[in-house]
């Protein structure tokens, strides 16, 4: 049985965390997808240069998008290091309950 396309439920620019291995628990946003392997960086330990990929069933989906990393990444444009983990530490206080400034959307969980 082929596997699910990951593209299918996950965006470009969604906040992932990983489910088990060395960097459980570690939040990364999607840059790309190959295969059926998920592209994802944090800008810290995974830089956009070199981003981890994973199985998505290792991944788990957070409802918080950065729509200026999708656009971006959409338009064929590689954010910067410093651009991802602004982001991220925008979406992860979003998901805490701070309040938040930028564009952010959330939809519901996957």
């Amino acid at each position: 049985m082929a596997a699910e396309d990951p593209r299918t439920w996950l965006r470009l620019g969604q906040v992932v965390s990983s489910r088990g291995g060395r960097d459980r628990g570690r939040y990364y946003l999607v840059i790309g997808f190959t295969g059926n392997m998920v592209e994802v960086a944090d800008g810290v330990v995974r830089r956009v240069e070199n981003p981890k990929k994973k199985n998505p069933k290792h991944l788990q989906p957070h409802n918080l998008v950065a729509d200026e990393i999708g656009r971006k990444l959409r338009a064929g444009q590689m954010p910067a290091n410093a651009e991802l983990r602004q982001w991220l530490r925008l979406l992860i206080a979003t998901m805490g309950g701070a309040g938040s400034g930028g564009s952010v959307s959330q939809e519901a969980d996957v």
